[in-house]
């Protein structure tokens, strides 16, 4: 059964989700012994799959030291490195969490969300027109309001580029350790997490009217639907045991695996999203 404990803000469609008890790959198993395919993969932060081995043993490794508390050291340096691989001759300020004037700088269009795998061709290509300040979403450790994280963030600012906000946190080197491990999985990953091939999900993506052509692996309705109508959608994929994302904002992605059974079952439900 699905647990009734939501209310009535979007952000709480998670509260119908049973217990998780464990995760792996882009599958999550709950209580009760229900299998989601994780098509909201925490924003992106999962969008190499909730069991990448490398980062485990970073977080284990680092952990392991007792290096919990946000004190200063050499992982941010690495951090930063690692970043300069996606985004070259941009500065970066780390945050624990998102600065409050952030949300007014996206609405403002001044800020936004990066996302790797938009063009299969490119797949950590940053747009010509992208703002001078970035988000950028990387494999780790992540919570969610709406469409910015409540952990980790970071700022990629363009050379010369001046921005009203605080110079940056220190932060836990356990996190900073899976931050960067997760920035360098995620280039290793792009040639071959960027280009999937699901024939009959593709093929019920031209046929239906509801979703957009996708960008890369991401998936968004042709029109921004209602707070109803996404909890209406979110609720008929969750019974059928796909997890879409809890809020409208953030695109659906397609998962890294999935069997031959699980690929004709979403791409039903593609074109039968709501009745």
């Amino acid at each position: 059964m699905i647990n009734d404990r939501v209310s009535d803000n979007a952000g709480s469609l998670l509260r119908l989700v049973p217990d998780v008890l464990r995760a792996r790959d882009f599958r999550l198993y709950t209580k009760g012994g229900r299998r989601l395919i994780d098509l909201w993969q925490n924003g992106g932060a999962a969008i190499l799959g909730h069991t990448p081995p490398s980062l485990l043993r970073e977080i284990k490794n680092t952990a392991s030291r007792g290096l919990y508390a946000p004190f200063p050291h050499f992982l941010e340096d690495r951090y930063r490195k690692a970043l300069s691989r996606i985004f070259p001759g941009r500065t970066f300020r780390i945050y624990a969490a998102p600065p409050p004037e952030l949300h007014s700088l996206v609405a403002a269009g001044q800020a936004s969300l990066w996302r790797p795998f938009l063009d299969p061709a490119n797949p950590l290509a940053v747009a010509d027109n992208a703002p001078p300040v970035l988000i950028p979403v990387v494999p780790g450790i992540q919570g969610w309001r709406d469409s910015l994280p409540l952990g980790l963030c970071v700022l990629a600012l363009a050379p010369h580029c001046s921005i009203p906000l605080p110079a940056g946190d220190f932060l836990p080197p356990v996190l900073l350790a899976a931050a960067a491990r997760g920035v360098y999985d995620l280039v290793a990953a792009a040639p071959q997490r960027a280009v999937l091939e699901y024939p009959r999900i593709a093929k019920a993506l031209k046929t239906g009217n509801y979703w957009r052509a996708p960008q890369g692996i991401y998936l968004t309705p042709r029109q921004t639907p209602s707070e109803a109508e996404w909890a209406t959608l979110f609720r008929r994929f969750l019974g059928a045991g796909y997890l879409l994302p809890p809020v409208p904002s953030q695109p659906a992605i397609l998962p890294g695996i999935m069997s031959p059974g699980e690929e004709v079952k979403l791409a039903d439900l593609l074109l039968t999203y709501m009745e």
